[in-house]
């Protein structure tokens, strides 16, 4: 069964090279803004800032032919398939991000903690529960 995603924003972040860019966005990941598209603007409304939030991005640049990696690229870790690791490298690229909104601008949200590269397609944004 095939099935499609609709980008519903991007991703803008001074990160551009994914070598550079942290593997969580605990681990130093900047501010970032989220530019949503305009058809979305009623399904931000009562997003504000301090509010937690996962963004679902598409990593486009993934390698989706990978099934096993060593974990954070460190070749001295065993391979472990990909679904008991948090690679960008899988069959279906999909990014989960938890952020703290620090601005609402329109259809922009200011985040922290991204390590998602500029350009990154954003598929879905949901709250933390709990």
């Amino acid at each position: 069964m095939d099935f499609e995603l609709t980008p519903i924003g991007v991703v803008r972040s001074p990160l551009t090279d994914a070598s550079a860019a942290p593997k969580q966005g605990t681990e130093g990941g900047p501010e970032a803004r989220l530019e949503f598209e305009e058809s979305v603007r009623e399904g931000l409304k009562d997003i504000r800032p301090g509010d937690r939030l996962i963004v679902l991005t598409w990593l486009d640049r993934a390698d989706r032919s990978v099934l096993a990696v060593h974990p954070r690229g460190d070749a001295a870790k065993p391979l472990t398939g990909v679904f008991s690791t948090r690679s960008p490298h899988r069959p279906n690229p999909i990014g989960l991000h938890p952020v703290t909104v620090l601005a609402v601008s329109g259809t922009t949200l200011l985040v922290n903690d991204l390590e998602a590269l500029d350009g990154t397609p954003i598929v879905d944004l949901k709250p933390v529960i709990g």
